[in-house]
């Protein structure tokens, strides 16, 4: 399901914050929404991920993540698609073992000329070089994650997690109310480090009530269970694929 762009040159904040809270995200210059997703021959449910600004409490671990890399620097701009860039995402991309679009452009605009979202970027620096770059889209109340890639060099820095902490440094420090990371998907630990900034301060979307509730894999759990009891099972029989 999408909701294709509007002619406004750029979607309002308010309006992105709205779909963002009905379980959408973007996609290239679209909105979008799913709820399964078909991995390695299975049917795999989606779970909508959202970080209640207030409530976020840091852990040691993500301290220490931030204590070391303090050494770097770190410009946020708005995002202008750069040779720069395309040249980190291709080392970046090079070295990843799942699938991934060719370039930045593919990711983010898909050949469109103009893009209808509000789009920052996050830079990180080891003195003049380019080590790491986290893009994201800024609603009125919220902040969308859109992809994180850095120097395969600098792998042992943690950098992708790093850019999600300092997103939302940066969205608490603008005043907004949410985070917005993905989603993950039940019994498929790879997506699973969408949760490393705090657990406790997660929600996970609910599709049967439209709301957000507390994340836990319980509840999941149960949402997958519920998803998959709705979805249409495989049959044999013509007259009744009809």
């Amino acid at each position: 399901m999408s909701a294709s762009r509007a002619a406004a040159l750029v979607i309002p904040g308010d309006m992105l914050d709205f779909y963002l809270s009905q379980g959408y995200y973007r996609m290239h210059q679209d909105l979008f929404t799913c709820r399964f997703l078909p991995l390695d021959g299975s049917l795999y449910t989606v779970h909508w991920l959202r970080l209640a600004l207030a409530d976020v409490v840091l852990g040691a671990e993500q301290r220490r993540l931030l204590r070391v890399n303090a050494r770097f620097t770190l410009r946020s701009a708005p995002f202008r698609l750069t040779e720069e860039y395309e040249e980190l995402y291709a080392r970046y991309r090079a070295s990843i073992d799942f699938d991934a679009p060719e370039t930045v452009e593919a990711f983010t605009m898909a050949g469109h000329a103009h893009s209808v979202f509000p789009t920052e970027v996050l830079e990180v620096r080891d003195g003049e070089r380019l080590i790491a770059v986290g893009i994201f889209d800024r609603g009125t109340r919220s902040l969308m994650g859109i992809m994180n890639f850095y120097d395969p060099a600098y792998r042992k820095y943690s950098l992708g997690k790093y850019l999600m902490l300092r997103k939302i440094e940066l969205a608490r420090e603008q005043g907004l109310a949410y985070y917005y990371p993905g989603y993950v998907v039940h019994q498929y630990p790879k997506f699973d480090y969408k949760l490393y900034p705090c657990p406790a301060a997660t929600e996970v979307f609910d599709v049967a009530s439209s709301s957000w509730l507390p994340f836990s894999w319980d509840t999941v759990a149960a949402q997958s269970a519920d998803l998959l009891r709705d979805w249409p099972l495989p049959t044999d029989d013509p007259d009744e694929a009809d």
